[in-house]
Parts: structure tokens; C-alpha cells; sequence
């Protein structure tokens, strides 16, 4: 009897010891990606849990506001609520549940401060105990469109090219820009680009259409808040069609021997099926890596500066003669057979060999290096999304980050990359996007499309388009 009550006692205590240890064991690990710190009329809501759902006993989501409790998802879920398995091997060990949060599907929601909680629950000790966690998370619901009216008067648009819209916008610190289709062209504080005693709520923002872009794009300023809420606004603008050149480009041996060699060796992970076919890897190059040249100016967008640089009109290369213009329609032949198509997206600008070729504007370089078809390039920005590009040079004469004046050598014109013969070929970008730099070395497109709208923008006005809210 004595052995059995000891065994009883310290079958007990163990039974006492791993109730007490499975009291204290961490429940599922919580991590409440989306939404941010806003909800509007829609928002998503992103939950990862560190467990499949099978593996919860209890998972519950809900908002609370003014006392009151909104059930947003509890086990097994619904139709509304996507679940998604994560991890790696065969076996899914999270999940992740993604679904709307915003006032559409929780019509109860109102605006104001509201609190986020999931709590999710484990089976431990085979089912008898629970280890629960419970994350929270403070939102600001805002079911307001932000107000936006355009301020500037008079804008004309040269198809490929550039244009400047001054507008207002409240609350000042939501993303604003234009939109251009697809396309979208940032806004800045109207103080960045020079205009003094501007507000925080005036805005700049130079946009383009784009030369593949139909004439037709709608064209609109938008604001957007952190919780999706948008506004937009129209305004009164006149494109200019834009007939482009077509061309026909002639392809040797003599040219491929040239140039396919020297962008192969300097784009090692560039791959070619047979190397040793010249008109194979041309076609490579000419295709592929053009895009993917282009991708990487279209990346180096986001290291513009967030104020004006640039002073003045933009200058050509000196005493330099047009061969190629912008946005031509290239037609490539070889042996009397056409064999690719491409748009040739600058200015090729022929002077004497080893031209100097000089910073059209005053700006920062963002690269000096090579890049593919672009050989030799050097890429100098301006502020406020525009950039300068210079390609083909034999040399480089300056590097990242060097704060380049009017006029100063940025090395000298060559043959390097997809180039014939040497000269520079030019082009202006903005947003990362190719645009007609024609535009930019008028001093009466400057005055009249640019410094006369910043000029003005100093003076109240009123906005010449209403505000339309989109939810």
C-alpha cells in the first residue's frame, strides 16, 4: 500500500508538473503584416500565423471601436478570407490569411481610432491544455478622399514629350502626382522647385506622354492616403501629334565583328545560344539586352533628388549635327533581309572624333559606367525626376555622386556599345521614361511650359478643375 500511494503521489505531482508546464508553453507566433496603420474604405489585411490552420484549436480576428466588437474571421473561416499555406518542404508549417478589412466589407466601421486583435490558440498536453497568444495592433480608420484641384493654367503636350502641372492638395503629406495612363509621375513640395512662400499643400509635377502611348491617354492629378482612400482631378490640356521617322539601318560583318564581341565581354551574364553566330547574338543584344538596359535607367528613377537642380534651357553638344532623332522607327537589314525592329529612343549627335561631351544642365551623376547597347554611359540627374543620358563616349570623365555644372566634361563621344560610328547619342528622361529633348533645349518651351507656371504658382489662384473622389 505504502508503494502504491507513493506511486499514486508522484504519478500526481508529475501529472501536476506538465499541467503546470503546459500552462506555461507560448501559443502560435502572430505577425500582422497588413494593414499599416490605416484603414479606409478598402484595405487589406495580411495575418501569418506560425502554424497551419489544422493546427489551431481557436484563431480569432476582430476590430474594436467605441465599445463595440467587429468578428472580422474565426476558425474554420469563410468565402471572404483567403488562406494560403507557407514554408518550405512538402508539409505546409504557416499560414497566412489575407482579406478586405476596409469599410466595404465591415460596413459597421467608422472613422476614428479602432484596435486590431487576433488571437490564435495550440492544443497542448494532447488537447487537455491551450497555449494562446493574442497580437494587437492601433489603426486610424480615414473614410475621406484627400482634396486635390489643379492650379496651373495653359498645358500642351508634345507627344513624346513634357509638360508641368502645379496643383493643391490636402492633407499635404498623402502621395500625390500624375497619372498618365498607366504610367505614374510623382509630385513634389512646389518650395522644391523654387517657388517661394509656397505651402506645404502646393505641389509640382512634371509628367510625360510617352512616344507608345496613344494620343488619347487620359491624363489626371491624383492623391492617395495611407488607407487607400483617392482623389483625382482633371484638367485642360492639348496634345500635339508627333509623326516619327522611319529608318532603315544596314548590318555588316564588318559592324557585327565590332560590336557584338566588346558587349559580350562586358556583359558576361548576358546569354547568347551561339556566341560565335554574330547575327544570333546580335539579335540578343539588340533585343534583350536593350530591355534590360532600359530597365536598369528606368530603376535609377528613384535616385533623383527631391529638388530642383537644373537652371535654364538645356544645351546641345557644341557645333554637333543630328543623324538620328528621337523616337525613330529603326528597321534592321541584313544581306537585303529584314531581320528586327526597334524605336531608337535619343538624339544621335555627330561632332569632330573624341568630341568633349558636356553636362547639358547643372545636376548630380548617378552612373558612369558601362551599360550594354548604351556602351559608355553616363547618366547626370536634375531633380524632380528628370535625368540626362549620355551614351557612346570612349572615355569617362567623372563618377557617382559628382556634382557636375553647364557645360562641364562628362568625358568624350565614341563608338562604344551599339554605335556605327562616334558620336553621342542623347536623350532626356523622366521618370525613367525616354522623352523628346527638343522640348528641353527650347528657352521659350522652358520660359512658357515651366518657369512662367512657378512663377504664377507664387500667387493664390483658384483651382481650375473640381475634385472627384474614387473609394
Amino acid at each position: 500500500m505504502r508503494k502504491l500511494l507513493a506511486l499514486l503521489v508522484l504519478l500526481a505531482l508529475l501529472a501536476g508538473g506538465a499541467w503546470l508546464i503546459a500552462g506555461r508553453a507560448a501559443g502560435p507566433i502572430i505577425d500582422i503584416a497588413k494593414p499599416g496603420n490605416m484603414v479606409g474604405q478598402s484595405g487589406e489585411l495580411s495575418v501569418l500565423i506560425d502554424r497551419p490552420l489544422t493546427a489551431l484549436s481557436r484563431l480569432d480576428i476582430v476590430l474594436e471601436q467605441d465599445g463595440q466588437t467587429l468578428p472580422i474571421f474565426s476558425l474554420p473561416g469563410d468565402a471572404s478570407t483567403k488562406v494560403t499555406s507557407e514554408g518550405e518542404g512538402e508539409a505546409p508549417r504557416k499560414a497566412r490569411l489575407t482579406r478586405d478589412i476596409g469599410k466595404r466589407s465591415v460596413p459597421q466601421l467608422k472613422a476614428g481610432k479602432t484596435r486590431l486583435i487576433v488571437t490564435a490558440e495550440r492544443p497542448v498536453l494532447f488537447g487537455y491544455r491551450h497555449a494562446t497568444s493574442t497580437q494587437t495592433k492601433e489603426l486610424d480608420v480615414r473614410l475621406t478622399p484627400p482634396r486635390v484641384g489643379v492650379i496651373s493654367l495653359h498645358h500642351f503636350i508634345n507627344h513624346g514629350g513634357s509638360e508641368l502641372v502645379v496643383y493643391s492638395v490636402t492633407p499635404a503629406d498623402v502621395q500625390s502626382g500624375v497619372r498618365v495612363g498607366d504610367k505614374v509621375y510623382p509630385g513634389y513640395p512646389a518650395s522644391h522647385a523654387g517657388v517661394a512662400g509656397a505651402n506645404d499643400s502646393l505641389k509640382v509635377a512634371f509628367f510625360a506622354l510617352l512616344h507608345d502611348q496613344d494620343v488619347n491617354t487620359p491624363i489626371s492629378v491624383f492623391a492617395r492616403d495611407a488607407a487607400g482612400n483617392e482623389a483625382k482631378a482633371s484638367f485642360e490640356y492639348r496634345v500635339f501629334p508627333k509623326a516619327y521617322r522611319q529608318s532603315r539601318i544596314e548590318v555588316d560583318d564588318r559592324f557585327l565583328a565590332r560590336v557584338v564581341p566588346a558587349i559580350l565581354s562586358n556583359t558576361p551574364d548576358l546569354k547568347v545560344d551561339r556566341p560565335d553566330d554574330l547575327v544570333s547574338a546580335f539579335l540578343t543584344i539588340n533585343r534583350d539586352l536593350r530591355q534590360r538596359n532600359n530597365a536598369t535607367i528606368a530603376g535609377l528613377a528613384s535616385k533623383t533628388a527631391d529638388r530642383l537642380l537644373w537652371k535654364g534651357p538645356f544645351k546641345q553638344l557644341s557645333n554637333s549635327a543630328v543623324e538620328s532623332s528621337f523616337a525613330d522607327q529603326r528597321t534592321y537589314f541584313y544581306n537585303g533581309q529584314e531581320i528586327d525592329k526597334q524605336v531608337h529612343l535619343g538624339f544621335d549627335l555627330a561632332s569632330t572624333s573624341a568630341a568633349p561631351v558636356q553636362a547639358s544642365n547643372e545636376g548630380v551623376v548617378i552612373r558612369a559606367d558601362y551599360l550594354g547597347i548604351y556602351g559608355n554611359c553616363v547618366i547626370v540627374d536634375h531633380g524632380l525626376g528628370l535625368q540626362s543620358l549620355y551614351a557612346h563616349l570612349s572615355t569617362i570623365d567623372v563618377k557617382v555622386d559628382d556634382a557636375v555644372k553647364t557645360g562641364q566634361a562628362l568625358g568624350r563621344s565614341g563608338a562604344t556599345g551599339l554605335a556605327g560610328g562616334d558620336h553621342l547619342h542623347f536623350t532626356m528622361l523622366l521618370g525613367g521614361h525616354a522623352v523628346t529633348p527638343v522640348d528641353w533645349w527650347s528657352v521659350q518651351w522652358v520660359e512658357d511650359r515651366i518657369m512662367r507656371k512657378l512663377r504664377e504658382a507664387g500667387t493664390p489662384a483658384t483651382p481650375t478643375a473640381p475634385t472627384s473622389a474614387t473609394q
